[in-house]
């Protein structure tokens, strides 16, 4: 049956009209009343300085509501075991969809953890490896570095009609190696560090941080236990005493009238200290960590973490360390070569993961790269990986800053990755400072107009084109270029590294010259770090030069810790107010004697609500100030503590300049943290709340009161606004022009710019590269644009 043509234009779907993301009355964090609306199926990139407001508006509101939402469609019981997300302060959030959060949180630093167990391709080759190797030897378990070998045997009982007991055994084939326990290091312990053997325990032989005479859990309990002679020097121990002293089994004893446990003093430091992450370490107990033990490669696995019998099982010659210890880009080549019907499936789904690391610009890394290792940009897009191949459409994708630890060469392929998930149907959120990415949105939203409490609003929303000509700061500053020094500064001397081995470094000799500002550059994997990190730092010369190397891990601290306690600033302030009302300095901590008795100092009171959102109320008695009422009446220079850790720094540093608070101690803290643009942030602002690049500069504070001579910073520029890199460049400068020298591995062009000196790596990744390519001025690099980065400087500067 046919029909006649119908003229009329059809009515639009309802369902069609649901194509944007309504944000009204945002105010997470510093957001003052925010309403946008953001277009569904598009790229859109949120710009303004650092501490505007990005991340609050994108993940703290919109991702982490999409977040909420889904968890709440799955039952209670399963939202028991799950994190549990408050909603956002917000009035309306509609059109959200499903939100994939890509963020640069750093993967955890467990020695078990590795790139290939990060990303499932360990799964897929351990059961590649039990399929097709040779000889077999058991099934994926046996080449798991986290499975241990298990045996047993003995009677169980059989609940089955007449109850028998019944003799049975129990094995299970594990590819842990038994000496490291999947380490791949083991550790050895310098005696020396941890006690004077010519003193006895109670003239105070021991000199472990934080091991007191007068502490019966650690001290006293060797003095006490009867298992040694408190009065006899440690070298005159007997062999049994020695071996209770160092290796004693755990043993109930009662110390004046505790019940505790002896154990060996071996076992004790390695439960107590050395069992924890390096990295939350205080600094004392890390550089006692750092003194007394030594980490070498087992001996038994060759730092393979496997097995013999894992090792023997081979595929064409290679076996799963082989594999493992490969560059994932040969890796990808070998597996392509794999011709087995029989396991076709997984040989493809292994195949499209390696590619995609090639693909993101990780095909450097090796499977067996332990992922604590990883920078916060490749731990970025290790987690895109996964993303790559999906099949969803119509999901929210949410990304912080794509390009960080990105050479100028790599970022057109991050760009294309984002362009091509958007062209799938997916809306896109990207918060980015690099003008390269900004260019490519849809749409951009600009926050501002400053940082802290001077930000939070919506500035400019709108194209490209138009924020080009909004007049907004990063309107501004898009068009920034730095140009190359007419002169540079003179080197003072030089730092020597010679034959440089770590990672992918090629027997590296480099000088690297003192007194001025020198860059190290080259792409992602090009061996920047293995030979600043890696060689120098730790190496006699650079303790002998005073390096102090300031990286990229992460801050950690509670919601108790701010950039007061963080610093050290809250020292001088507490014996500052304790000075002025003859009390003790405690009584001006929020953690200690000072602390408000209702909420322990925490100033808000929690309800937890099992798998619910939690509930935090403003405390009634200290009205969310922490402290208690006596405390809060001791004033100094007019202000109480609580008002003191309310003021903004560049507040608190003329405060403390000056007058009757004038403190130096203090003052001299408060002006690094007004150098590093820090000078908007609130003392007591908890560090939980501090965005990425604010964490950086805050660590970059700490380190500049050090006496050291030599700074060796790790991509300063990350997390930081168009406007605040100039800022950036003026310290550094002010750093060396103090008689200070400073080298920054970068990949900002402003930065390579404003340098005296250029140190390239290359010409590619991993084992293309590991040589050094070029050594100079700024202005020789662009003549000669020999390299990748010679050709984007000279671009960048328009030469």
């Amino acid at each position: 049956m046919t029909r006649g043509a119908d003229t009329r234009s059809p009515a639009p779907h309802v369902a069609d009209s649901h194509d944007l993301i309504r944000v009204h009355g945002a105010r997470e964090n510093n957001l003052k009343d925010v309403s946008i609306e953001i277009p569904k199926r598009r790229l859109t990139v949120f710009t303004g300085v650092s501490g505007s407001g990005k991340s609050s508006l994108v993940f703290d509101t919109i991702a982490a509501e999409s977040q909420r939402m889904i968890n709440e469609t799955y039952s209670t019981f399963v939202q028991g075991f799950m994190p549990t997300l408050a909603r956002p302060e917000v009035d309306v959030l509609d059109g959200l969809t499903t939100a994939i959060i890509v963020d640069q949180q750093r993967m955890g630093a467990d020695p078990r953890s590795t790139v290939g167990t990060a990303t499932d391709a360990n799964a897929m080759l351990r059961i590649l490896f039990s399929r097709l190797g040779q000889p077999h030897i058991g099934p994926p378990g046996a080449f798991a570095f986290n499975v241990p070998s298990v045996r047993a045997s003995g009677a169980i009982t059989v609940e089955r009609g007449n109850k028998k007991a019944v003799k049975a055994t129990f094995t299970r084939t594990g590819g842990m190696c038994p000496r490291c326990e999947g380490r791949g290091t083991v550790s050895d312990i310098d005696l020396t560090q941890l006690y004077d053997d010519s003193k006895s325990i109670s003239e105070g032989a021991f000199t472990i941080p934080g091991w007191k005479p007068d502490n019966v859990w650690t001290v006293g309990l060797y003095a006490q236990s009867g298992f040694l002679d408190p009065d006899k020097p440690i070298r005159r121990f007997t062999k049994k005493e020695m071996q209770d002293f160092l290796y004693g089994e755990p043993t109930k004893v009662k110390v004046n009238g505790v019940n505790l446990t002896y154990e060996g003093l071996i076992p004790k430091i390695q439960k107590s200290i050395l069992a924890k992450d390096r990295e939350a370490m205080q600094p004392h107990i890390r550089a006692f960590v750092d003194r007394a033990v030594t980490f070498t490669a087992c001996p038994e696995c060759d730092g393979t973490r496997l097995t013999e019998g894992a090792r023997s099982s081979r595929i064409g010659g290679i076996n799963i360390a082989d594999a493992c210890a490969m560059q994932i880009s040969d890796l990808a080549a070998w597996v392509r070569g794999l011709a087995e019907p029989m396991v076709a499936p997984l040989l493809a789904a292994l195949q499209h993961t390696l590619e995609s690391f090639v693909e993101i610009g990780l095909g450097y890394l090796s499977l067996d790269r332990p992922s604590g290792t990883l920078s916060g940009g490749e731990a970025q897009r290790v987690k895109m990986i996964r993303h790559l191949g999906s099949s969803l459409t119509d999901v929210t994708y949410v990304f912080d800053e794509p390009t960080v630890g990105l050479h100028p060469h790599d970022i057109q392929r991050m760009n294309n990755l984002l362009l091509r998930l958007r062209d799938k149907g997916n809306t896109v959120l990207v918060v980015e400072h690099k003008p390269e990415t900004i260019a490519i949105a849809d749409h951009v939203v600009d926050l501002g107009p400053g940082a802290g409490t001077a930000g939070g609003s919506v500035c400019f929303e709108g194209t490209v084109e138009g924020l080009r000509t909004g007049g907004t700061i990063t309107g501004r500053h898009f068009d920034d270029r730095a140009a190359l020094k007419d002169t540079v500064r003179k080197p003072t001397g030089t730092l020597p590294i010679r034959g440089a081995t770590a990672h992918n470094l090629r027997d590296v000799d480099v000088d690297i010259p003192l007194g001025v500002l020198v860059a190290v550059t080259g792409v992602a994997g090009s061996g920047k770090s293995s030979l600043m990190h890696g060689s120098l730092v730790g190496s006699r010369e650079a303790a002998e030069a005073g390096v102090v190397a300031i990286d990229q891990g992460p801050i950690r601290g509670s919601r108790r810790s701010n950039p007061a306690t963080y610093t050290g600033l809250l020292d001088p302030i507490r014996k500052a107010f304790a000075k002025a009302g003859g009390v003790k300095p405690a009584l001006f901590s929020a953690n200690s004697e000072g602390a408000c008795p209702n909420c322990n100092g925490a100033g808000v009171i929690f309800t937890d609500l099992a798998m619910m959102a939690g509930v935090s109320t403003t405390c009634e008695e200290c009205d969310g100030k922490r402290f208690q009422a006596s405390v809060l009446e001791h004033r100094l220079g007019g202000r109480d503590i609580s008002e003191v850790l309310a003021m903004p720094v560049a507040e608190a540093e003329e405060f403390f300049g000056a007058g009757e608070a004038r403190t130096p101690a203090a003052h001299r803290i408060l002006g690094c943290l007004a150098d590093v643009g820090l000078g908007y942030l609130s003392l007591g602002q908890p560090l939980t709340t501090l965005s990425g690049g604010e964490r950086q500069r805050l660590k970059l504070a700490t380190h500049m009161g050090e006496k050291g001579g030599v700074y060796v910073l790790d991509e300063p520029t990350t997390g930081l606004h168009l406007a605040d890199v100039e800022h950036l460049l003026g310290l550094l400068d002010r750093l060396v022009d103090a008689g200070k020298s400073v080298i920054v591995i970068e990949h900002h062009q402003a930065v390579m710019a404003h340098a005296d000196w250029i140190i390239d790596l290359g010409p590619g990744a991993g084992h293309d590269g590991g040589r050094i390519v070029f050594e100079g001025t700024p202005a020789d690099l662009v003549d000669a644009r020999a390299t990748l980065t010679g050709e984007h400087l000279a671009a960048y500067v328009g030469a």
